[in-house]
């Protein structure tokens, strides 16, 4: 027995299994061999009426957008496939993020304090043989699952919203005045929110194999020294398997988190989790400075995050609107799922309503609530740059040199530079800041990053990071602009302000201090 099924069979329910059981979808994904669904079909008929104004399948993160629209007095249904529920993990994101909960009425002051399990700073930035940065209140508050999934549920059903457990998709049919969801639902507009696997996503991509991955494993366990802070990101050994290893770690109520991530591309030769997983725990123990027979593990922890350069998803259908992970809306760095969907659940729920109440729910009209964003068309270079290819030769500390340099200057120029990157938001002044700082004071590390990431595309990368500086440009006029609006008709209005919303999430600008 392998040290990975010794520890994960001590656990509740089928961890082992569910690791498996992943690892055959990952193979199916990098080997291509999954059928791509046909959940979508198209029928010249009209409905006549319909039951709901929206239709949102996926409700662990659905419920967030669904509870948002209904209390703004839209008819809602949720449609989850099990019972509607958090997990025990908690979610880490910064407090400011949270706000947008009380702005959008979904939890008072007190029920967003009642949902934070866990807080701490600061939090530590370190790569090997490299000086330690150390940051506050990023991604330093653990929130609880399950309260407010309970929480957000209830609000919803106190709105009048519909929630349908036990539910799963099984096909959508749109029409021209409406769409039918598993031949019983029926509303104007049908949101995903299946993430990633969603097969709605699938069929729209129409089998293409992502661009990259993300792996992550690791587990909440008692027993490691008392400990207040965080790791953010952390790197200690040289590339391993083809793989730079990198490491987070928080406090948790139960315990402390762990994890081991790495990127990579979608090779059918690639590590799979359960490797993975055998590395973590290989490596945990020179990581915390404890010995493994002193943990008492709670959980196991693990996924993949699929990412691909034509995101955020433009479905090719009228009626759908992919939100979260379904839409690819997080950059190739970040593993998506509740800090990308709380990022743009304002601009998605107000943005949703508009469409909803202009009848804008055209393929074309709802491409616009999921528009490119140079800033995060700009960090694909950078998971270039903190991965290598499967035949790839590379100096085994380059990605280690290069990410303590950049982090290093990037704290000599400040907060205002540093923090923003670290909550996966890039804006043109921090970036352009770094590159020429970096660029200038380490000419030569610069050099060998342009064979590991190749010519073409560093070229591309220049297009969105010129894209990024107009979008900045852009947004910066909008104010003007929002005067002139106001006086358009309702339909123009619609277009203007997604226009307006792409450049302010184009260029960063929505990040809060």
């Amino acid at each position: 027995m392998s040290l990975t099924e010794e520890i994960l069979s001590q656990l509740p329910g089928d961890v082992l299994g569910n690791l498996r059981r992943a690892d055959d979808v990952l193979k199916s994904i990098r080997e291509n061999t999954a059928p791509t669904p046909c959940v979508v079909k198209e029928s010249p008929a009209t409905l006549g009426t319909v039951d709901w104004d929206a239709i949102i399948c996926g409700g662990t993160l659905g419920i967030l957008i669904g509870c948002a629209l209904a209390v703004r007095g839209l008819r809602v249904a949720l449609l989850e496939r099990g019972t509607l529920r958090g997990r025990e993990q908690e979610w880490n994101i910064s407090r400011k993020e949270l706000e947008v909960f009380v702005e959008l009425n979904l939890l008072t002051q007190e029920e967003l304090e009642k949902a934070i399990a866990t807080e701490y700073n600061p939090a530590r930035v370190q790569f090997k043989d490299g000086a330690e940065v150390w940051i506050k209140d990023v991604l330093n508050i653990g929130v609880d699952p399950v309260y407010l999934l309970a929480t957000l549920k209830q609000r919803f059903l106190d709105a009048g919203g519909q929630l349908f457990e036990h539910t799963p998709f099984s096909e959508v049919v749109i029409h021209p005045d409406g769409a039918i969801v598993n031949q019983q639902f029926t509303a104007k507009l049908l949101i995903d929110a299946m993430g990633h696997l969603s097969p709605i996503t699938k069929q729209a991509r129409q089998g293409k194999k992502p661009d990259a991955l993300c792996l992550v494993v690791g587990s909440c366990a008692q027993g490691f020294a008392e400990n207040q802070a965080g790791d953010l990101i952390l790197s200690f050994t040289s590339l391993q398997n083809q793989c730079q290893y990198f490491w987070e770690a928080f406090p948790a109520r139960d315990g402390r988190t762990t994890y081991l991530f790495t990127y990579m591309d979608a090779h059918p030769q690639r590590l799979s989790l359960e490797d993975l997983f055998a590395e973590y725990l290989r490596l945990l123990p020179e990581y915390q400075g404890v010995e493994l027979q002193q943990l008492k593990f709670q959980r196991a922890l693990f996924g993949f995050f699929p990412s691909d350069r034509q995101s955020p998803l433009k479905t090719p259908w009228n009626r759908i609107l992919p939100v979260g992970d379904s839409s690819g809306n997080q950059s190739p760095l970040s593993f998506g799922g509740f800090g990308a969907m709380v990022r743009h659940l304002k601009r998605l729920t107000l943005g949703t309503e508009e469409a909803l109440q202009t009848e804008q729910l055209s393929a074309t009209a709802l491409k616009l609530l999921q528009p490119y964003q140079p800033s995060l068309s700009v960090t694909w270079l950078f998971q270039k740059a903190m991965s290598v290819g499967i035949n790839q030769n590379i100096a085994p500390e380059q990605i280690n040199q290069l990410l303590s340099t950049v982090f290093q200057e990037m704290e000599q120029l400040g907060t205002p530079v540093l923090k923003p990157f670290l909550q996966d938001i890039v804006q043109f002044s921090a970036l352009t800041q770094t590159l020429a700082k970096t660029g200038l004071s380490h000419p030569a590390l610069v050099a060998k990053i342009i064979p590991q990431v190749g010519l073409v595309n560093l070229l591309d990368w220049l297009v969105h990071y010129t894209n990024l500086g107009i979008y900045t440009a852009l947004f910066a006029l909008s104010p003007i602009l929002e005067t002139w609006i106001k006086n358009f008709p309702p339909t123009q209005q619609y277009y203007w302000h997604r226009l307006i919303d792409a450049w302010k999430f184009g260029s960063g600008a929505d990040y809060n201090v």
